[in-house]
Formats: C-alpha cells, sequence, structure tokens
C-alpha cells in the first residue's frame, strides 16, 4: 500500500492510515481533541468510538509539517491540515468548502466522508481509505492502453456528473486527484478547490493546475462547470500519451500555449480519442462536449467510450460500487456494482515523464 504526505500551498495534507479503538481524539498530552459544533458531523456516520492519536506508534514517512503513522485495525485516512499554514496562505474559505463538499458527496465515484474534527493546532479529516493509491503513480510509469483509459474516463464522468447535479464545480481534475480503490474503481479526492455553484452563475478565482488551467481561467473572464469538461479532455491526453498536451517547465509557457490552443495529437492515438479531446478543449465553454444542450450525456454517447470498458460501468440498475458500505443517497446513476474493472497494462509512453514530486497548484 502507499501511503504519503504531500506538501502543496505550503500546507500540510498528511494522510494517515488509522483504526476505529477506544478512547477520545487528541494530537498531543497537552489537551483532547473533541468534535466541535460547526466541524463535526452528527447526519454523517460516525465511526466512534474514536482513537487515541498517541496510540499511532508506527512512522510510515515524515513531511515538513507533520509525519504518517499507522494503527493495527480498520483502516481509514486521517487528512491532518496544520492550521497555522491554512491562516498564512489564506486558505480558510477553500478549508471550509471542501469539508462542505465532502459532507454532501455520497457517490461511488466520490471519497466517503465520515467526520471532522479538531484541536489547538489541527483539521483532521477523516476519510475512505483508498488502498490502490494515486492515478499519478500508475501513469509515472507509462501511459494507458486505450481500454484502460476509457474505464478511468468513465469513472471521472459519473463523478463529475454526480458533482454537477448537486452544483459543485471540481476545478482541480488531474490524475494526482484520483485514487483507486481496492477493487480498482477510480475516485474523485481532494475538494480544496471545489466551488458551490448555482447553474448560470460564474466565479473569477484563479486556481488549479497551471497544466490543466481553462482559457477562460487565465483570460480572468469567468468559468463555470465547463472548466471539468476542459480538465477532462487533458487528462485523456495525458493518460493516453503520458504527459498533458501543454507542458513546460515554465508555467507563463503553458499559460501562452493554452491561449493558443494549438497542440498536436501522437500518430498512435485513434480517431475516436483525436475526436473527443478535440471536442473538450475546445476554445469556447458554450461549444465544449459536455456544456452543450446534450450535457454530460454527450460525453457519454461518444464513440470512444462505446467499447466494453464505459459500457459495462455505466450498464444495469443504478447502485453503489460492488463492496461499499450501504448509504443512503449513495446511489449513482449508471454505476454498475458487477462491472470489473480493466487490469493495468500499460503502454511505452511516447514522452518520458520527468520525475519529481507532483506539480503545484496555481497560486
Amino acid at each position: 500500500m502507499e501511503i504519503e504526505t504531500r506538501i502543496e500551498m505550503g500546507m500540510e495534507w498528511g494522510e494517515v492510515v488509522m483504526g476505529m479503538g477506544t478512547g477520545t481524539l487528541g494530537a498531543s498530552s497537552a489537551g483532547q481533541c473533541t468534535p466541535h459544533r460547526s466541524w463535526g458531523s452528527p447526519h454523517l456516520p460516525q465511526p466512534c468510538p474514536a482513537v487515541q492519536l498517541e496510540e499511532l506508534r508506527v512512522v510510515l514517512g515524515t513531511g515538513g509539517f507533520g509525519r504518517v503513522e499507522l494503527v493495527r485495525a480498520q483502516l481509514f485516512a486521517l487528512k491532518r491540515i496544520r492550521k497555522d499554514q491554512v491562516v498564512r496562505t489564506r486558505q480558510q474559505e477553500h478549508m471550509r468548502t471542501e469539508r462542505r463538499v465532502l459532507a454532501r458527496s455520497h457517490s461511488a465515484p466520490t471519497r466517503r466522508f465520515f467526520g471532522s474534527f479538531r484541536d489547538a493546532q489541527h483539521i483532521y479529516l477523516l476519510l475512505e481509505f483508498c488502498q490502490g493509491g494515486e492515478l499519478w503513480t500508475k501513469l509515472r510509469e507509462r501511459c494507458f492502453e486505450e481500454p484502460l483509459a476509457v474505464f478511468c474516463s468513465a469513472c471521472v464522468v459519473e463523478g463529475l456528473e454526480y458533482l454537477h447535479g448537486h452544483g459543485i464545480v471540481y476545478r482541480d481534475l488531474k490524475p494526482e486527484n484520483l485514487m483507486l480503490d481496492q477493487l480498482g474503481y477510480v475516485k474523485l479526492v481532494d475538494f480544496g478547490f471545489a466551488k458551490e455553484l448555482e447553474r448560470g452563475e460564474k466565479t473569477f478565482s484563479f486556481c488549479g493546475t497551471p497544466e490543466y488551467l481553462a482559457p477562460e481561467m487565465l483570460c480572468h473572464e469567468g468559468h463555470d462547470f465547463a472548466v471539468d469538461f476542459w480538465m477532462l479532455g487533458i487528462l485523456v491526453f495525458e493518460m493516453l500519451v503520458g504527459r498533458p498536451p501543454f507542458h513546460s517547465t515554465d508555467p507563463q509557457k503553458i499559460y501562452s500555449r493554452i491561449l493558443d490552443g494549438i497542440f498536436s495529437f501522437p500518430a498512435f492515438l485513434s480517431e475516436a480519442a483525436c475526436s473527443l479531446i478535440a471536442k473538450l478543449c475546445r476554445r469556447r465553454p458554450g461549444q465544449r462536449l459536455g456544456n452543450t444542450a446534450s450535457g454530460i450525456r454527450g460525453i457519454k454517447k461518444h464513440r470512444w467510450f462505446g467499447g466494453w470498458a464505459a459500457a459495462r460501468l455505466w450498464a444495469g440498475s443504478p447502485g453503489p460500487r460492488a463492496g461499499s458500505p450501504p448509504s443512503p443517497g449513495a446511489r449513482c446513476p449508471g454505476w454498475n456494482a458487477t462491472a470489473p474493472p480493466p487490469a493495468f497494462r500499460p503502454c511505452a509512453p511516447s514522452a518520458p515523464r520527468s520525475p519529481g514530486s507532483a506539480r503545484s497548484p496555481a497560486p
């Protein structure tokens, strides 16, 4: 299993695998942490009784602001965020939005949320443990064969359909924010940049990952749900090719290439894949596939998703993924519990990715 601590925008996003035990959640011997009224989740199933953080003795790794530890019991992921770093980087609203979006998301393609706690130094989010790790780690090795990319993209489309149906624009779609559960299904995680929008409303904040930013975000024209479809096109390209279509070590060059809107398709890509990417990455948001009159159904009906991988995922009666704990509202339209994910059989990339850590979000 892979556990990691990521440092993004100066904040600690520590993933701690933890289990259920007895006692009260506490971060230090100086005091105990109890669920706060504004951060607790009384309307959600709570993983109580809680666990003493002092009991987490096995260190799996360390980061700039904390460490990752393991307990032996039922596994969860504990996301630990330092309050001073949140305040210093002025990310309080992003933090509140992430917690609120997590509490509203009850679908198979999104990571399950069990509750939140805080003490004097940290905020804690108790989340589903996705033991398959990040999709990014698979993609760093090699790009994906088309059937696998179709399946992963179909999982992402289901997640976006659910979020958009609940008035949430994701805004940070990239391989680093996609994780695999124990069966190989892809889940959307990390809702720090998510935004709650009404239909017809636009937001003007500038956030995301440079290679994935939509042109309307760079031009400060205001953006809405259409940015997720642009990012989906970039994601499909990266899964198939091994790199984003607009890439450079200099973010300003990336932005210039995005605004120019010119990129080429490798010869090995199928015509259907090129068609889908081109329609998702149209410069004008109103012409973008998924943002037209047909909505997200237009993406599902595209011929690239005509194979067995997506068809079996979307076929059958609605219901949560096999193995998911039953939960009211956990149903996701078209999610087929009997569809097995294809095995990872990566092909050789046309252009190897440069080694290094995950890309930093845009300021």
